[in-house]
């Protein structure tokens, strides 16, 4: 088996309402590839929230009492934590300088994912300006692969990948918000080890997998390359509507043991 990570390059940046399936084809075919069945497409969250015009403006936001107060403990501009709490279900864990909520869509992550990094050119005050999460990643994810599926007649998984801290480990990592065309969670409790064990909790979080490759790829500073095709991975048909879109990898709170 041969798992291929293949940089997208060419990608220009994004600015709202740009269609991002003519973008990918047109830097595919400058580079003499095109997207075939059982590809994966791993897209950065950053270019679907800017051709979503996911910006907020905080000259324009009015922070609250408890935004106000929330603020001063965590050492952060009032303006944005206002702007994460509106993004948030419940604030987790603060301290000066960290901010770890729920995201309204279930993930657990500093700032609710509201970002501030390579998001403007434009020569104004970059600290006036945020960037939010799509409104609904798995959306954008089935969009985007049934844009592909509707131009070239192929089937193709998307991801749509963020950088991620974790509880238990330093560092940030590449993992999937919004995820279409396969099953994110691969099941294998009930079946047999090499030596004929039964299973009893083995999942695998393929989609993460993929996200977290990717990202190695795509780079976090300067490298300008938000789409990475995988290709040699075939992907697996969610079974339900239960076990589609990234849901699946959400751990319930009621499970999580860091919370």
């Amino acid at each position: 088996m041969e798992l291929r990570f293949l940089a997208v390059a060419g990608i220009p940046m994004v600015s709202p309402g740009d269609d991002l399936v003519t973008l990918m084809d047109q830097a595919l075919a400058d580079m003499g590839e095109s997207i075939r069945d059982d590809d994966v497409l791993v897209i950065a969250q950053k270019i679907v929230s800017k051709s979503e015009n996911r910006y907020v403006d905080l000259t324009t936001v009015v922070p609250g009492d408890e935004a106000i107060a929330l603020a001063a403990q965590v050492d952060k501009d009032p303006r944005k934590v206002q702007v994460i709490l509106d993004e948030s279900a419940e604030v987790v864990r603060t301290r000066p300088g960290v901010l770890i909520v729920e995201h309204r869509l279930g993930f657990v992550q500093a700032n609710a994912g509201v970002d501030q990094s390579n998001i403007t050119n434009t020569g104004g005050d970059p600290d006036d300006l945020c960037l939010l999460l799509p409104v609904d990643p798995d959306a954008s994810a089935a969009g985007i692969r049934a844009e592909i599926q509707a131009r070239h007649g192929v089937n193709v998984g998307v991801i749509i990948n963020d950088s991620l801290g974790r509880a238990w480990r330093n560092g940030t990592l590449g993992l999937a918000i919004g995820v279409a065309g396969f099953t994110a969670l691969e099941d294998y409790v009930g079946q047999s080890d090499i030596y004929g064990r039964e299973l009893k909790v083995t999942q695998v979080a393929a989609a993460d997998e993929m996200a977290a490759g990717a990202s190695l790829v795509m780079g976090q500073t300067v490298q300008k390359t938000p789409v990475v095709l995988v290709r040699g991975y075939v992907p697996r048909e969610p079974g339900d509507r239960e076990q589609s879109g990234v849901r699946p990898l959400l751990r319930s709170k009621e499970f999580d043991l860091f919370r």
